[in-house]
């Protein structure tokens, strides 16, 4: 069995402080979670402030002696309720069936170049090691998550990239895509426009995924320009996982609706995740997290209001994360488990 948490620090002292808040809570998690048979096998690390914490943070003991014995990924995605740091923390009973990389670039490869090239240098990394591997992009990549420093200006370019990568490998309308979520976000790498993380299944066939559409509710994406998946199913012989990728308020001819509306925002992209769920036999019940991603994180009291009254029991995160189109207030993403 897989389970899923959120952990973050109390305080509101200094960066060291919380992290060693923070290591105390997640042994104690953790001690918990060993009880029932579970380990550590992946965590999410956000932080408020990469270019100042990132090096605390690796050389802390909290990183040191637990979380990089794990598959990890850090990202700036600020935590919208003033907590400097969170992690999203994985724990199972069993070995991980998929490997998950956190690829970035050099201070070097980034210097004076594009947001369509690092997205290229990214994914052209990520295919020579399914090569060396033996596996391909169309069937073993189940899962991206693209992070673009200043979206509103770099956001097109990594859509190109990505577009011109999948075109070179067969991922197209008349096949399919991969579930996804692009959004604000960024390294420690100052001059970093791009980073990309990459989950991996080596041992699927095609034939174990579903792409879920709820056409109902939602139009497909190359409609629009860009080339992911709103969520994939996947079917293993002992769980069947649902990807859901980063959804927002968005209505079936591919139009922003309930403009500078927070609420119904909030409120119509569950609805949509819904529907994406229900298109593969699953149910809100099934969720095991939510990322919540805001733009402007004033809106963070409302939208915690929110989940806090209509999902209480399955954990969330609300970070600082701008959505690819200014009129999106909000977004979120998920992982449902049956």
């Amino acid at each position: 069995m897989d389970n899923y948490n959120i952990l973050k620090p109390l305080s509101k002292d200094h960066f060291d402080k919380r992290l060693v808040e923070l290591e105390t809570l997640l042994r104690e998690y953790l001690d918990a979670e060993e009880r029932e048979g579970r380990k550590l096998q992946w965590c999410k690390i956000f932080l408020s402030d990469a270019q100042n914490q990132h090096t605390q943070f690796v050389e802390s003991e909290l990183y040191q002696e637990i979380l990089s014995e794990a598959a990890s990924t850090i990202v700036e995605q600020a935590p919208a309720d003033g907590s400097k740091i969170a992690l999203l923390v994985k724990t199972s009973t069993e070995p991980a069936p998929y490997i998950f990389q956190s690829m970035r670039l050099t201070e070097g490869e980034t210097r004076g170049t594009s947001s369509y090239l690092q997205t290229m240098m990214l994914f052209e990394k990520y295919v020579r090691w399914l090569k060396e591997h033996n596996l391909r992009l169309d069937t073993h990549c189940v899962r991206t998550w693209i992070y673009v420093n200043d979206i509103d200006n770099n956001y097109a370019g990594a859509v190109k990239a990505r577009n011109d990568i999948f075109s070179q490998h067969g991922l197209t309308i008349d096949t399919h895509f991969i579930a996804s979520t692009g959004i604000g976000g960024a390294s420690h790498i100052q001059s970093a426009q791009v980073a990309i993380d990459f989950l991996t299944y080596p041992n699927i066939k095609e034939s174990d995924k579903t792409y879920l559409k709820a056409l109902d509710h939602l139009n497909p994406t190359h409609e629009y320009g860009v080339a992911f998946e709103r969520g994939t199913k996947l079917s293993l012989s002992d769980k069947t996982i649902f990807y859901i990728s980063g959804t927002a308020s968005i209505d079936r001819h591919g139009h922003v609706i309930y403009l500078r509306d927070i609420s119904r925002q909030t409120k119509r992209l569950l609805e949509n995740i819904g529907a994406l769920l229900k298109d593969g036999g699953a149910t809100m019940h099934d969720i095991q997290y939510f990322i919540v991603y805001l733009r402007d994180t004033s809106d963070y009291e409302q939208v915690e209001t929110y989940m806090q009254q209509n999902y209480p029991d399955i954990p969330h995160v609300i970070v600082h994360g701008k959505v690819c189109r200014p009129e999106w207030l909000v977004e979120m993403e998920c992982i449902a488990q049956q």
